[in-house]
């Protein structure tokens, strides 16, 4: 849990932000001495966004991305000691949330990815202090950006779309197309092979944390009614998902 007013409130052993961004600004400064490339997973704290584009501004090579969670939800959230909101790194205040939208947008930070991390029902519900840190969020990703980020007005839907898949393909190098197969994030094109996913962007659905393809349930969204859905998915052009169900 992020240390700060709630931490203190409900007797939990907190992580400051600076366990975050001494760690990070470490890791610029040999990335700058070095001339190699760094890129920051997980950011959580705004300390960490102003060490991050001070350093791109420097020209040094990092990449970063956030959480749809870090965008959205504060250590508020672990009021009712509900260890469905314990994740590492731990989510963190207003503020923090604040920061990184504006780096989201700013081109600071770079992707939004989930840091999926399924528990067995029985282990997540131990309690808080005991309970494994991590949320599912693959099925839910692009839903929450669309409903918490672009309905408002703060990204573009072509910025959403980008942050969750070419420009994360891109960071990663998963863009590049070797052997003669496509890679992901590319172009729609002859000769290239489908890499795609097909989402209904106005679908309006509430989140069932029983009824979503992982067999866990640990999910924050449980009961949000958000709103865009991936129907289909292809890889290599062949179906993995069709109308949101698995082909195998």
């Amino acid at each position: 849990m992020h240390e700060g007013a709630w931490s203190a409130r409900l007797g939990i052993p907190g992580r400051p932000a600076e366990a975050e961004s001494s760690i990070v600004a470490r890791d610029i400064a040999l990335a700058k001495l070095t001339g190699g490339r760094y890129h920051v997973l997980h950011v959580s704290s705004g300390q960490t966004v102003e060490l991050v584009r001070a350093a791109k501004a420097e020209g040094v090579r990092v990449t970063a991305e956030c959480t749809p969670q870090h965008l959205v939800l504060t250590d508020a959230a672990c009021a009712d000691f509900d260890p469905v909101f314990k994740m590492n790194p731990p989510l963190r205040e207003q503020a923090d949330v604040d920061s990184l939208r504006a780096g989201l947008r700013d081109g600071t930070i770079d992707a939004i990815a989930t840091d999926h991390a399924p528990h067995a029902p029985e282990t997540k519900a131990a309690p808080f202090e005991d309970a494994p840190p991590g949320m599912l969020g693959v099925e839910t990703a692009l839903a929450v950006v669309l409903t918490t980020l672009v309905e408002p007005g703060l990204l573009t839907l072509a910025e959403a779309i980008g942050a969750l898949s070419w420009r994360p393909a891109r960071v990663s190098g998963l863009d590049a197309v070797t052997r003669g197969t496509g890679g992901h994030g590319g172009p729609i094109a002859p000769g290239r092979a489908a890499n795609l996913c097909v989402i209904d962007p106005a679908a309006r659905w509430v989140v069932d944390a029983n009824r979503l393809a992982s067999r866990s349930t640990n999910s924050p969204w449980h009961e949000w009614k958000l709103t865009g859905k991936v129907r289909h998915t292809i890889l290599e052009g062949l179906p993995t998902v069709r109308d949101s169900e698995p082909t195998r």
